[in-house]
């Protein structure tokens, strides 16, 4: 990081730690460094191991570059907090984390190295552990509307991190890699991989109730195999081919936008099947290939091909008189001179809520699930900030406990998870409830820079900016004398009064004028004062890029001015 991108990480953390202390957070510093034996007691290791930097020490044992720090920080208060009494505990850090991303892209926004907010929070109950979730919300809310950039607030998946409610926080972009889903009727918002619609006809009937998984048995003659889409894909050992089976808009829907078709979402086809491969482009000679190895074994004698499988996802929207076809269309022969089949599965529905298969992307115009006159809109936009509500999922496996009283409050045992029966002194053991909540420092320098920028170059906000104004004299003889007259004036005023005092820079760099100018838009300075033809009157000329403003302003109103544009920014 150069010395103004410092400037802006230090002044975006600087705002971070203002409302970490509103929330009563204390700041610490965790190592980097952490053991692969902790994150297999937690269960993590194995679920998201490609994703790490691992090493081992000279004595072989095995460690990694942390890219969260959930296992640290819960080892780390449950040797140092033994009793409800010392909760709730908040600790937060800034630090360096590391992930082995599979594609590196866009500078800071998706990197192998990157600076992120953790905030870890404890309670001793589930119900005082959601007021805290909320609180935290609001917080961030408050953070980033100070920041004074468009965000949404989506509903999202846990994922690897576990527990079952979390909350993304997104600066809505045409440049970001996710997709946001909000309706324009309700408050409904949610990401990519936890937004749904209703599973509606295609055509004129309805294919599997979302509601009862059935397919009628009737169809219209516009839904036939012609529109049937296929999308294939393949597991992580190569040995299970998943065909996704759904409906594809017909050439009159499609009209003059051949560009709109239907999209398959990953994220719905792993919530059914998580070893899936998504990065393959081309799954079916992968698969193929494996077949071959998995016929003959080694030295040229068959072997049995029970280990290799193909699995049919269908999506609800699939008429029943087609899927009552599909089966009996599958008859996959053998390959490589074996005559043993490899299995063959179709699943309709949910296997966890038994409704039907809801595998398609959801496109501008989807109904809203939530209401039911609103339509979807999506979004692209940047995850900046993340909230897991994260439960028991680390506390309970590194045993992280509190002594509660038998009798702590009655009617609140079903707020706590009991790790063991009440002791001779009339006390039990509860697991902590636990949250974690997450900003992308350097995800967020990225974001500001690479959207809010224009042709002339960077357009910090005021909070992030490297200094919020800047004095650019011309060459005219007496012009750097009157520049420091114009710093020391605004310097005065911010020390006498007692509002916060202006981050301004005097550019006395011996370089043309013009040069100097081109330079204060490129780095992107909120407020350019100028220093030139006017000052034989105590004139300077005030820019303000953002706010469209050139003007020329008296020196002895000069600081009401800029003060009154900066509570703009």
């Amino acid at each position: 990081m150069l010395p103004l991108g410092r400037r802006v990480q230090d002044k975006l953390e600087a705002l971070i730690d203002k409302y970490m202390s509103k929330l009563g957070a204390s700041k610490l510093d965790l190592s980097s460094i952490s053991s692969e034996s902790l994150w297999e007691r937690s269960g993590r290791l194995g679920s998201i191991g490609s994703e790490l930097f691992r090493f081992k020490d000279r004595k072989e044992a095995g460690y990694l570059l942390s890219p969260t720090h959930e296992e640290e920080v819960t080892t780390l208060v449950s040797g140092a907090v033994h009793s409800y009494k010392e909760l709730p505990l908040r600790v937060y850090q800034i630090s360096r984390k590391y992930r082995d991303e599979l594609r590196p892209r866009h500078g800071l926004l998706r990197s192998r190295e990157f600076v992120m907010k953790d905030l870890y929070t404890f309670d001793s109950s589930v119900s005082l552990a959601l007021s805290t979730y909320n609180e935290v919300r609001e917080i961030y809310s408050r953070l980033f509307d100070e920041l004074k950039i468009p965000y949404l607030v989506a509903e999202a998946d846990s994922g690897d991190m576990g527990g079952n409610l979390s909350h993304e926080f997104h600066f809505s972009t045409s440049k970001g890699e996710d997709h946001v889903i909000s309706c324009n009727k309700c408050d409904y918002v949610a990401n990519e991989e936890l937004a749904k619609s209703p599973i509606l006809p295609h055509g004129q009937s309805k294919g599997i109730d979302c509601s009862t998984g059935t397919a009628p048995p009737t169809t219209t003659e516009s839904q036939s195999e012609d529109s049937m889409g296929l999308w294939q894909g393949i597991s992580r050992d190569r040995s299970v081919l998943v065909n996704v089976w759904h409906m594809s808009p017909s050439l009159s829907t499609l009209g003059n936008n051949p560009s709109i078709k239907a999209q398959v979402n990953i994220h719905a086809i792993k919530a059914v099947f998580p070893d899936l491969d998504s990065s393959i482009e081309d799954p079916v000679p992968l698969w193929h290939g494996n077949k071959l190895v998995a016929t003959f074994n080694l030295v040229g004698e068959p072997s049995p091909a029970q280990s290799l499988r193909i699995l049919n996802l269908v999506d609800g929207r699939v008429p029943g008189s087609i899927t009552q076809n599909l089966e009996p269309m599958q008859n996959a022969s053998p390959i490589g001179g074996g005559s043993e089949l490899p299995t063959e599965e179709f699943i309709y529905r949910d296997p966890t809520t038994g409704k039907a298969l809801n595998l398609m992307r959801i496109q501008n115009g989807d109904t809203c699930p939530r209401c039911s006159n609103g339509t979807l809109k999506v979004q692209k936009a940047i995850e900046l900030g993340h909230t897991f509500h994260l439960g028991t999922r680390y506390s309970k496996p590194l045993g992280a406990n509190v002594m509660v009283p038998s009798e702590f409050k009655p009617g609140l045992d079903a707020g706590f998870e009991f790790a063991a029966e009440a002791n001779e002194a009339g006390s039990r053991m509860v697991a902590m409830q636990m949250g974690c909540h997450g900003i992308g420092v350097t995800r967020v320098i990225g974001a500001v820079a690479d959207t809010l920028a224009d042709e002339k170059g960077l357009n910090w906000p005021r909070v992030m900016a490297p200094f919020e104004l800047v004095i650019v004299p011309t060459h005219a003889k007496g012009h750097d004398e009157a520049a420091l007259e114009v710093y020391d004036t605004l310097s005065t005023y911010s020390q006498t009064t007692t509002d916060s005092s202006i981050d301004l820079v005097l550019d006395d760099r011996k370089v043309e004028f013009a040069w100097k100018m081109k330079d204060a838009e490129l780095v992107g300075y909120p407020i350019t004062v100028v220093v030139g033809k006017r000052w034989k009157e105590r004139m300077c000329e005030v820019q303000c890029r953002r706010l469209k403003v050139r003007e020329d302003v008296a020196l002895d109103r000069l600081s009401d001015y800029v003060k009154s544009l900066l509570s703009q920014l």
